[in-house]
């Protein structure tokens, strides 16, 4: 596996508004190559959208974002290049009527760089899943399973900048534990690493933590769900398959290759 040099991330005041609100405000943040930067927060504090912004799939209104040097949005097709996704709701889910093998397939049709096969066999042992058998089905895996198997499909991209949404959901402390422990050794071979989480208590020492606080709004439960849905459709209509979404191309060959 390509051991390319982390990305270095600055954020200044960055922001997101829309029409029906502010998604998120604020964010000053540089991250370091082969560093673990962590935001945490509640539902509804823009953690999504604010991975999806450093991901280059949604544009920010407010502030600046350079990746690498990279300004955000003027070269949003190449930090699209160098960073990846590992599993966001909405945007790039498990298809649980496929195999492990035939996601795996798939991401290497969606890779813009020709790949040996051997890389997904390393994507798999840094993303904890050595012994995992690939001919199972994606709705017989655990939910550890499925949050490794996503960053497993990241790896095969090769980033350099690797974004992993809501990381301690539906893990036992334990897994939480050994999640950590599984993404700093991959911090620890200069992988920049950004990630949103619910709870810090797992978070190890070497993660830098930013807080993100819900924004004030005015309206009914009824608007936040549709405004809610609608970034994330937002978002997975910008990920273009780099995000490891499926598409109908991709599919086909996954299903006739695999």
């Amino acid at each position: 596996m390509r051991r390319a040099t982390g990305a270095r991330v600055e954020a200044d005041h960055l922001g997101l508004h829309t029409r029906q609100g502010t998604v998120y405000t604020d964010i000053t943040f540089t991250a370091r190559p082969g560093t673990i930067t962590t935001f945490h927060g509640e539902a509804g504090t823009g953690r999504t959208a604010l991975l999806l912004t450093l991901a280059a799939r949604m544009t920010p209104t407010h502030g600046t974002l350079t990746i690498d040097g990279h300004p955000h949005p003027h070269k949003a097709r190449t930090i699209r290049q160098i960073t990846a996704l590992g599993l966001t709701d909405g945007v790039n889910d498990l298809d649980d009527r496929l195999r492990v093998q035939e996601h795996l397939t798939e991401r290497h049709y969606l890779r813009l760089r020709p790949a040996n096969r051997t890389l997904t066999n390393a994507a798999l042992t840094h993303a904890g899943l050595a012994d995992l058998d690939t001919t199972r089905l994606v709705t017989d895996l655990t939910t550890n399973e499925k949050r490794r198997l996503g960053i497993a499909l990241a790896l095969i991209d090769e980033p350099r900048l690797l974004l992993i949404d809501n990381l301690d959901h539906g893990l036992s402390p334990t897994h939480q534990t050994h999640l950590w422990d599984t993404l700093t050794a991959l911090a620890d071979h200069g992988l920049t690493i950004i990630t949103t989480t619910t709870n810090t208590t797992h978070t190890p020492t070497n993660t830098t933590l930013h807080p993100l606080t819900r924004p004030p709004r005015d309206r009914s439960p009824a608007t936040e769900r549709t405004r809610e849905k609608r970034l994330r459709l937002d978002g997975l209509f910008a990920v273009r398959g780099r995000a490891g979404g499926h598409t109908k191309q991709g599919k086909k060959q996954g299903k006739g290759r695999a």
